[in-house]
């Protein structure tokens, strides 16, 4: 009996701690994720991205390069102590040469007088950063892009859960109203079954969408380096600039001025070659002190040295080295170049293309209108026995097939006013 109460017992706890996880569940799930405005999602976005953050890192490390280029034209010091001991003292004639233990302590200072190539590394080097600092601006409109198309993609994939709820309402007052006949020996049993059938293939349409929603928030997440999914705001509202100036919008796309960067370091590269063939000098002062003396050695010593030294031959490898830096210097201005008429055709088809989906955004949204009035009229006339469910039923699909086409024609308008700022180089602000 004992046994049996115990089971018992142990059978309600489980069951309840089963409840208990559920409802914690079912409330998790439940929660929304927390909500952005556009303008906070970009900035999140460049604030926390980790894509950003290595692209900063290239900068500092430009700027470490620059700092051992500039130490190689800078003086050198350097000092040692040694101590030597001997089996014996060495001498001659009574005089001792070399005592059995002595100390030593040398040091040198060493300057570069002529190093013209060595000068022209750190300008060389001082160009790198600025190609890092127009790399992490290009990084830095990339992931605002991102940023900005996921949130867009979170706003359709909403608008088009509110079509299908809408859908999914007029199949069911459709049902409502079919059953309603069904039961007063008015309709049929087939249009009950057409009606509940759009009723079922709705709601499925309607989870579908909802998953649609839960990974473009999810999406949204991942780029603003949250720890879930995130949820837009409202629709952000992009103005459309007016015609701006190719040397306007030329300076303002990083991607363009990158590329610059990139062909200004090159062609520096190539103006500083002939600076390899110059000759080096080097000086250098090095005092030594001794104790206890020799006697061909004194105490205290010292010892300038100034050293001169050129190349006479080297087997062609200075020619070598500028021919493949004129080289380079072409293939960057190549890619600029191209870089260039990319960046026109871009321009131009942003512009087209937002002025064409706009009239196509207004005949999808009179479309809409329209067949939202079709379906008006169709219901009523079946309402009064002029028509079947039949058309009913078409007419539903037709108007949300409408608004579906007027919610993604009001997407690509807004990606097309983003995309045309982006051409322009005035995203982000």
């Amino acid at each position: 009996m004992r046994r049996r109460v115990l089971r018992a017992a142990c059978w309600v706890l489980s069951a309840t701690a089963l409840l208990v996880l559920t409802a914690a569940s079912a409330a998790a799930q439940s929660v929304p994720p927390p909500r952005v405005e556009f303008d906070e999602a970009v900035r999140r976005a460049l604030d926390q991205n980790p894509t950003v953050a290595q692209a900063t890192t290239s900068i500092a490390r430009a700027e470490a390069l620059l700092q051992q280029a500039r130490a190689t034209t800078r003086p050198t010091v350097t000092a040692g102590m040694t101590n030597t001991t001997l089996d014996n003292a060495r001498g001659f004639a009574g005089g001792i040469t070399q005592p059995q233990n002595q100390f030593a302590f040398s040091a040198s200072a060493s300057v570069p007088v002529l190093s013209a190539a060595r000068w022209a590394t750190v300008d060389q080097a001082r160009d790198q950063i600025e190609v890092a600092t127009r790399s992490a601006a290009e990084v830095r409109q990339q992931i605002a892009v991102a940023a900005a198309q996921a949130y867009l993609g979170v706003i359709l994939a909403r608008r088009q859960i509110e079509v299908d709820e809408n859908a999914l309402g007029s199949a069911r007052a459709h049902l409502e109203y079919a059953q309603k006949r069904l039961e007063g020996g008015a309709g049929s049993r087939l249009n009950q079954l057409r009606a509940a059938q759009e009723v079922t293939a709705g709601e499925a349409r309607l989870e579908h969408t909802r998953l649609a929603l839960r990974r473009a928030q999810e999406a949204l997440g991942v780029i603003l380096a949250a720890d879930g999914p995130v949820d837009a705001g409202a629709e952000p509202a992009f103005e459309a600039p007016a015609s701006v100036a190719e040397s306007e919008w030329t300076a303002a796309r990083p991607d363009l001025q990158f590329q610059a960067a990139v062909q200004r370091a090159a062609e520096r590269v190539v103006r500083d070659s002939w600076k390899d063939s110059l000759p080096t000098a080097t000086a250098s002062f090095d005092p030594l002190f001794l104790t206890p003396s020799g006697l061909f050695q004194p105490s205290r010593t010292w010892r300038f040295t100034v050293t001169l030294s050129h190349a006479l031959f080297e087997g062609g490898q200075r020619r070598a080295a500028a021919r493949l830096r004129e080289v380079g210097r072409d293939q960057t201005s190549l890619v600029f170049t191209g870089l260039q008429i990319q960046a026109r055709s871009e321009v131009r088809f942003a512009q087209d293309s937002l002025q064409m989906l706009q009239r196509a955004l207004a005949s999808a949204q009179l479309a809409a209108q329209q067949a939202t009035e079709v379906v008006r009229i169709t219901t009523a006339a079946f309402e009064v026995g002029a028509t079947t469910n039949l058309e009913v039923i078409d007419a539903q699909r037709s108007a949300r097939d409408a608004d579906t086409r007027s919610a993604l024609a009001e997407d690509e308008v807004r990606r097309a006013k983003l995309d045309l700022l982006v051409a322009l180089g005035k995203f982000p602000r």
